[in-house]
């Protein structure tokens, strides 16, 4: 059932869900949403099981017409979502019908935007995912990012209209997140870099995109003696690599392997974090124990659970 179509398709907005596990070794990155928090609530909104695609729009959102009816819920960054040229709350699941048209007015905190609806994204899965990934011209529509006259279809469910997302779980998306690691794999190949690292503030250059985020600041110090790369291995999103320059690259969905050192690895919690930083916000990194991060996944865990419950009475 064609459900949206798009008229102006924003900066970068693409179809994703959770992501394509299991392909690494063929070089095909997992993709998929890079806020998985905002992405599963979006869904949870609308009725939808949590795993559904979503479009993901990245710091100006897309206009899009409604050609059937249905429920929407945006989550993720505030790009001032509109229906009709009136504004519309974030974390909402709303009803829309044929005629209305989904516009965003403008960035004002974050940098990822996620649309739901009722039924879910309903284009062929590909390799078990309707994840788009650009560079290898698979998953989505045609593998590509979306353009002015795409059909947008969805599942045969309605959704569910007029639930909302209570206040005390709504993230705050800070311009100056602290983002916790664990250090690691080859922190070893640093001694005082490792000191400059947890001790001094990045700012979020505009190499930035899914496939990693490369931040300026102060630069990152190998051992003196050992090499500054290492045989290529598969990379995991969260991954920090510290190249010869020694300016920080986080890594994030689209990548499959890596040359460089990797002085430590962003906790999967605060992945979404790094996700809603654009360029000019500034991170800093605190080092966890891999216990600690555990707590804090199974934390995280259990609030989408209490969402969820919530969400479904």
């Amino acid at each position: 059932m064609e459900f949206l179509e798009v008229i102006q398709p924003g900066f970068y907005t693409t179809i994703q869900d959770q992501g394509r596990f299991g392909y690494l070794q063929f070089g095909i990155p997992p993709c998929g949403v890079v806020d998985s928090f905002a992405a599963k609530v979006s869904n949870l909104l609308v009725g939808n099981l949590m795993d559904e695609a979503v479009l993901e729009a990245t710091v100006m959102g897309p206009t899009l017409r409604v050609l059937s009816e249905g429920v929407i819920a945006i989550a993720g960054a505030e790009l001032s979502p509109q229906i009709n040229d009136s504004s519309i709350p974030l974390w909402e699941s709303i009803p829309v019908k044929p005629g209305d048209k989904i516009g965003f007015k403008g960035l004002k905190k974050g940098c990822r935007a996620y649309i739901a609806v009722g039924g879910g994204i309903a284009v062929p899965p590909v390799m078990g995912s309707r994840s788009t990934y650009v560079a290898g011209k698979i998953g989505g529509i045609e593998g590509r990012l979306l353009v002015a006259g795409d059909k947008i279809p969805k599942g045969e469910k309605y959704g569910t209209p007029g639930k909302r997302l209570p206040s005390e779980f709504i993230p705050a998306y800070p311009a100056h997140p602290m983002i916790r690691v664990i250090l690691g794999p080859q922190d070893d190949f640093f001694d005082e870099g490792i000191r400059t690292f947890l001790e001094s503030e990045f700012k979020v250059s505009p190499k930035a995109d899914r496939m990693g985020y490369r931040l300026d600041g102060p630069t990152i110090l190998h051992k003196a003696g050992v090499e500054k790369s290492i045989i290529s291995e598969p990379s995991v999103p969260g991954g920090i690599q510290v190249p010869p320059d020694g300016l920080p690259i986080i890594l994030l969905v689209e990548q499959t392997v890596g040359g460089y050192t990797k002085i430590a690895t962003v906790i999967s919690t605060d992945l979404g974090a790094v996700g809603q930083t654009k360029p000019g916000d500034r991170i800093r990194f605190q080092a966890v124990k891999i216990k600690e991060a555990h707590q804090i996944y199974s934390e995280e865990a259990g609030k989408i659970e209490k969402i969820k419950n919530f969400l479904s009475n």
